[in-house]
């Protein structure tokens, strides 16, 4: 019986032969070089943070080492701007120091991509390679970043994969990728996520699996709770306007969230008549990740974008507005994510998140009582402290 050596597909039903060999159609369209197991990692590793970790960081940190030592699969279930990414680093630097090959990979290309700069910051003396659609010429490193598609190159490669945002698209509900993720291994992994389903969590109850929750964020400000704004008439756009040139006039940089790609582009080109200096993107712009840069270095006042900037986008300052917020393709997950791109950066820990509707939607509610929810926690922890 024929097991695809990159998805490990064994129903023969999706098995074909061509020139005489067997392919698997279920990933058929993963094709391109794979790699061999020949690289040797440096141990030569030094870690660099800008910051300490927090005392709830640190001890979390220490658990997800201890882990891996043992030999557990870990889940961390951390609220937005909790400081995952730094958690994981111990573990990071401690497989490296064994010459263990490591990988961090993450569904969406854009998060990828910040990641590689905090990687090189964190760990200045290290390979790290980003291996993302388009960019796949340096494929073996001390550190490999890589979306979850590209993990189809490497075949029981990885003695420590980190897979952070596991309930996002795509990699959410795809069993080719989920296979190809666990097909990578060959020793332990750990996934993480603010906005864990009960299904992740029921799956991390088994042996050799641990659950590590973390219901604060790294500098112990408050989750930022979203406002409402309800209008089933057209008025609402004229709320949407005055809350940006607020923003603007606030010299704060500013996301406006559009449910699809046609709305973003229709809602720019609105906005644009009222406040200059914005632009949109979404996954078909060729030339996102420029507009992002651009924005961060201050040429655009504000973006227009699908939810394909919901995660892992980390900007000082940002004020976020979700527009038609009641809109089916925003379910609780998504609202609490797009509401945890603001107040992430320590020397400013606070902002405004406005979900903008015809009516309150049940998402809308959760998202919002379940912030409230974290921010109570804190509250009880800070006081017990």
């Amino acid at each position: 019986m024929y097991v695809c050596p990159i998805c490990g597909n064994s129903d023969q039903r999706f098995i074909s032969l061509r020139k005489g060999k067997p392919y698997c159609r279920v990933c058929v369209s993963y094709i391109g070089q794979m790699v061999s197991n020949n690289y040797k990692v440096s141990s030569r590793v030094y870690k660099s943070l800008k910051y300490a970790l927090s005392k709830e960081q640190n001890e979390l940190s220490n658990q997800l080492l201890n882990n891996f030592k043992s030999g557990k699969n870990s889940f961390v279930s951390a609220v937005c701007g909790s400081g995952k990414t730094e958690i994981s680093l111990e573990t990071i630097v401690y497989a490296i120091k064994n010459q263990m090959k490591v990988g961090f990979t993450v569904p969406r290309r854009d998060v990828a991509i910040e990641l590689l700069d905090r990687f090189k910051e964190m760990l200045p003396y290290s390979k790290i390679s980003l291996v993302v659609g388009g960019h796949h010429e340096q494929l073996t490193g001390d550190l490999v970043i890589c979306t979850t598609h590209q993990l189809y190159r490497y075949v029981k490669y990885f003695s420590l994969i980190i897979l952070d945002e596991i309930d996002a698209f795509p990699f959410k509900d795809n069993d080719v990728l989920r296979n190809i993720f666990f097909n990578s291994l060959k020793g332990h992994y750990v996934m993480m996520s603010a906005t864990p389903s009960d299904d992740i969590i029921n799956f991390f109850k088994g042996k050799n699996k641990d659950i590590l929750n973390l219901d604060v964020r790294f500098h112990r400000h408050p989750l930022p709770v979203p406002s409402f704004v309800v209008d089933k008439s057209k008025f609402r756009y004229i709320k949407l306007v005055n809350q940006v040139k607020k923003f603007i006039n606030d010299n704060k940089p500013l996301f406006v969230f559009a449910p699809t790609i046609e709305e973003c582009e229709k809602l720019c080109r609105f906005l644009s008549v009222f406040a200059k200096n914005g632009n949109f993107v979404h996954s078909q712009c060729q030339d996102r990740t420029r507009r992002i840069e651009q924005f961060r270095e201050g040429h655009y006042r504000y973006l227009v974008t699908t939810s394909v900037l919901e995660r892992g986008v980390t900007l000082k300052n940002l004020q976020v507005i979700v527009f038609d917020a009641d809109h089916p393709i925003y379910d609780k997950g998504t609202l609490i994510q797009i509401s945890g791109r603001v107040g992430r950066k320590i020397d400013a820990p606070e902002g405004e998140v406005v979900f903008i509707a015809k009516r309150k939607t049940t998402a809308m509610e959760q998202a919002r009582a379940s912030i409230i929810n974290s921010n109570r926690t804190l509250q009880n922890m800070l006081q017990t402290n």
